[in-house]
């Protein structure tokens, strides 16, 4: 139990690094680019992405006495999946809280993120993507 709120702590950090990340960024397209802050999400959410998965796959799930059940391909693979899902949640969520209960997109789009990064990225990322192998002690 212990090691898995030590897992879950480590995601959260890696989440906010990589959410820092993405969340300059769509500020930096919106306001200075002039993107539309639904495109500027989708593309602030791939940067983002880059830096949490190096450090969910090189720290957060990362074990010394375990190893991962798919190769870094099939991680990379699977983690696009999970990118692609939550830049679409991320994108509706926060068009949604802006456009029906009239929240200014930088405050509905950390709303949505909580919800998403908690309910959705995390679970496929923990139990999905960074699924770790048994020991070979326990093979053996």
């Amino acid at each position: 139990m212990f090691k898995q709120l030590i897992i879950f702590f480590k995601t959260q950090l890696s989440a906010f690094t990589g959410g820092l990340c993405d969340y300059g960024i769509m500020i930096f397209l919106t306001e200075i680019a002039g993107l539309h802050y639904t495109l500027s999400i989708a593309v602030a959410c791939i940067l983002g992405a880059v830096v949490n998965f190096a450090i969910n796959r090189s720290w957060s799930f990362y074990s010394q006495n375990r190893t991962y059940k798919f190769s870094s391909t099939q991680q990379l693979i699977r983690f696009t999946l999970v990118l692609v899902g939550s830049i679409f949640l991320k994108s509706s969520g926060t068009f949604l809280l802006t456009a029906l209960a009239g929240i200014d997109y930088k405050i509905s789009r950390i709303i949505t993120d909580i919800i998403v990064s908690l309910g959705y990225n995390y679970v496929l990322q923990r139990f999905w993507v960074f699924t770790q192998a048994k020991d070979i002690k326990q093979v053996l």
